[in-house]
Parts: structure tokens; sequence; C-alpha cells
């Protein structure tokens, strides 16, 4: 970037597109099911280093599949962090594991029909599936077509080229919409980066610092409609925790 204040691209347009968040869903981060965890999956993710999060939704493959894919649709600047450093990952494989993740509150009976966008997803896969099946895809292609790596195996910018595809609904996988599989992994990424660090993502409140976010203060009427000024507190989180 030639402004060192600009932000990069791939952040301007997450800016652009944060009303489009379904911001009611982190709500039911924390409320996973005892019986939504594999128990005794022989392809878990492999141990991480003390301290680091430890991924009991996604397998090894997924896990280095939503690390990579994180970071790629949300990479470091200098303006903020990136999607891994914020702990985006963590949240989304917590969230895998909530109710709204497993479609127990969704209406998931038919017609599964092709529907205007306005509609909203109309299709038979909860949230959790479509990432599961949307990775295999992925990941099956790039073995077929990339010379047998993995996404995670990728050069950088083979990873972004593919994830455009998919974007752009260019990239034909087995059994899913690449479209609506990018869609998906993009507002998980989103709400992650965004939400109340209980739920895993945005690690001390990094996204908040960011944007000048107050977080859960109690009062901060007066600079409501203050504009084009800094707010000059900190943000607070749900805990009180102040950043």
């Amino acid at each position: 970037m030639n402004d060192d204040k600009a932000p990069s691209p791939s952040r301007r347009q997450l800016f652009k597109s944060l009303t489009f968040v379904p911001l009611a869903a982190i709500g039911v981060a924390g409320c996973a099911k005892e019986s939504d965890k594999p128990a005794g999956n022989p392809s878990a993710a492999p141990s991480a280093a003390p301290g680091a999060y430890q991924p009991t939704f996604f397998n090894a493959a997924e896990w280095a599949f939503v690390l990579a894919a994180c970071d790629r649709l949300i990479p470091a600047d200098n303006i903020g962090p990136s999607a891994g450093q914020a702990g985006v990952p963590e949240f989304i494989d917590r969230h895998m594991q909530t109710p709204y993740a497993s479609g127990d509150i969704w209406y998931m009976q038919g017609p599964f029909v092709e529907a205007a966008p306005q509609f909203g997803y109309q299709g038979r896969l909860p949230v959790r599936d479509i990432l599961r099946v949307g990775i295999k895809g992925i990941n099956a292609h790039c073995q077929k077509h990339l010379s047998g790596k993995t996404f995670a195996q990728l050069e950088h910018a083979d990873q972004e080229a593919l994830l455009k595809a998919a974007e752009a609904g260019k990239l034909e996988l087995e059994n899913i919409s690449a479209k609506e599989f990018f869609t998906q992994l993009l507002n998980e990424t989103r709400m992650g980066y965004f939400c109340d660090p209980k739920h895993g993502g945005n690690k001390n409140m990094s996204a908040w610092k960011m944007i000048g976010y107050p977080g859960m203060r109690a009062d901060y009427t007066n600079w409501v409609e203050v504009r084009n000024q800094p707010y000059p507190l900190p943000p607070v989180d749900l805990a009180g925790k102040r950043g």
C-alpha cells in the first residue's frame, strides 16, 4: 500500500459488508451440546502447543483449511490483526457445536429450492454441514488439479484464487455450491472477528479497538452523534474486562 493509513482491499471490503453479518447468531456460541462433539474421532486435530486452542469439532484436515482460509479472508496489515491472530478459527470451531450451526433452531423442512437472495438460505444442509462438505470439496479439487496438495498446502496466491473462484460461483465442487460455501465461511469469519471475546474470537478486543467500538460500556450516549472524532475510551467486553 502507498498510504500507510489506508486499509487493505480485503479489510476495506470487510468493513463495507458488515451490515450483512447475522450478529444475533453469535449469542449462542457458548451453548454447544455434548452430543454434538465428536468422540474418539481418529482424524481429530493433533495436539497443539500448550496454551493453544485445540479444536473439538473439526478434524485435522478441516482445521488446517480453516486456519489457512481465515487468514486469506482477513489478512494482517498495519490496520489490524489477521483472522487467525484474532482467534476466528476458535470461534468457528466452537460455533459449529451450537444449535444455530446444527440447524436445531432453523426451519429445515422442504421444499428446498433456489430462491432469490432476499429469501435467505433455502437448502438442506445446516451451517456446520455446509462447511464440512465444502472443505472436503475444495480439498478434493486441490488434490485433483494442484499436484495432490490440500488447500492449506498451497501458496497464498493460489489459495486466494480458489476463494475468489468460489465466491464468484466459478468453482465446481461435489455435493455443494461453492458460492454458498464461501458465503457461509465468510459470514462465520466476520462474526468471529467482531464477536465478544467470550466466544473465542476478537482476542483482546482487537477488532473493536481497530474500529473504535466501545463494546459494552454502560453509557456512551454523549458520543452517539459525534462524527469525525475517535471514541476516547477503550472497549469493555461482556465480562467487564477493559481493552
